[in-house]
Order: C-alpha cells, then sequence, then structure tokens
C-alpha cells in the first residue's frame, strides 16, 4: 500500500476542527498525577508536558543526555518540525523532578544516546499516536468528559499562566505567552487555550438590557 494512502486516525478530517481542550482545574492535574505516581515513565511525561510549551513529538524528542545533566532554572532548547528552528525553555522544580524521578528507574539511563520516553513494546522512542491514546487514557480514568490530547498538555500549561500567574504582571502574560507558543495575534493564543469563548460569554452575563 502507498504510504499516501494511509492516515493518522487521530488527525482531524479536511475541513473539520478539533477543539483539544486543557486541564482548566488544578483537581484534575493532581488525580492524574496520583494516578500517575506508580508508572514513573508516565508522569515525567505528563509533569513535562504540562509545564512547558513544547509540542509531543518535541517532548518525545528528548534524549537522556539533553536533560539528565539539568537542574531546576537551566535552559532546554529543543528543534521544531514546524520551522526547524529551536525552542527553549526554562525547567521549573517540578519538570528536574521528574525527570530525575524517572531516570533512577530509566533502562537505559546511562547511556545519553536513548530516548527519555521509550516505548514498553518496541523500546525506541514512544511516537504521538501512541501519546495521544495516553493522554485520553489518562483524562478517562479519572473521570474527565471532553476532547483530550497531546495537546492538552502544552495548553494546561499555557492556560494556568494566563489564569493563575500571580508573578508576572498581568499585563504583559499574554504577549509572553504568545512568543512562548509562537503565535502572531492575542486572539490567536487565546483561542488556542480555549478561553476566548468563556470569557466572551460572561459578558453577555454580565449586563442585561
Amino acid at each position: 500500500m502507498p504510504l499516501t494512502g494511509l492516515r493518522n486516525p487521530n488527525h482531524p478530517k479536511a475541513g473539520s476542527t478539533t477543539k483539544v481542550e486543557p486541564l482548566r482545574d488544578v483537581a484534575d492535574i493532581r488525580a492524574i498525577k496520583a494516578l500517575l505516581a506508580h508508572r514513573p515513565r508516565d508522569l515525567c511525561l505528563f509533569t513535562l508536558g504540562i509545564n512547558t510549551a513544547y509540542r509531543a513529538n518535541e517532548l518525545l524528542s528528548i534524549s537522556v543526555g539533553q536533560v539528565a545533566h539539568l537542574s531546576a532554572g537551566d535552559a532546554l532548547a529543543l528543534k521544531q518540525s514546524k520551522n526547524g528552528r529551536y525552542r527553549m525553555t526554562t525547567l521549573n522544580h517540578t519538570a528536574v523532578q521528574s525527570v530525575q524521578g524517572w531516570l533512577a528507574e530509566h533502562p537505559k539511563a546511562g547511556d545519553p544516546d536513548a530516548p527519555l520516553f521509550l516505548s514498553q513494546r518496541t523500546r525506541r522512542a514512544l511516537t504521538v499516536s501512541p501519546f495521544i491514546n495516553m493522554v485520553k487514557g489518562w483524562c478517562r480514568e479519572v473521570g474527565l468528559q471532553g476532547n483530550y490530547g497531546s495537546h492538552t498538555l502544552r495548553k494546561t500549561w499555557g492556560f494556568h499562566q494566563l489564569r493563575g500567574n500571580t508573578q508576572t504582571p498581568p499585563h504583559l502574560v499574554l504577549p509572553l505567552l504568545m512568543e512562548a507558543y509562537g503565535h502572531s495575534r492575542q486572539q490567536q493564543t487565546l483561542e488556542y487555550l480555549c478561553i476566548q469563548s468563556d470569557e466572551v460569554a460572561s459578558l453577555f452575563m454580565q449586563v442585561e438590557l
């Protein structure tokens, strides 16, 4: 069968749009972390995903040697598949702790070229399609209903930066998120984080004529 005839079943149909949601409630994040407490690889992948702005394929490209030496506050630069440029993220304490926790049990922790996130079946790098199904499964297991996928983790980071960041001046948070995501317009970032419709809806409830 020619490769052009194959299609990722997780990819939306032509002309359609898929609104993958962020995890809006911190309690849901804690529930998934509790679920993954005894799955160090999955806990690390989830934790790293919600603490960075990396895409799924960028996370899954990480090798052991890229992160084994990092401490909180250090930068990790990963090559973007979309444009070939490098995206830099500063890792916080939670992200570093999750990496170190997984490396303590990683079967190839001594090999700097080994994928950080190994497939349990192939022992090679985990790929995006199984990762999407993993995220959907985690959300389902903790009782969440909605549309979730690999972008859920990336969106969760931005959603909580916008809604819960009290250390950065409010007028700077959205422009900084635009830079982190590579967006050109504020509306694009708001739509990506699935919050603009909520904000607009609240306007209709605030003034009654």
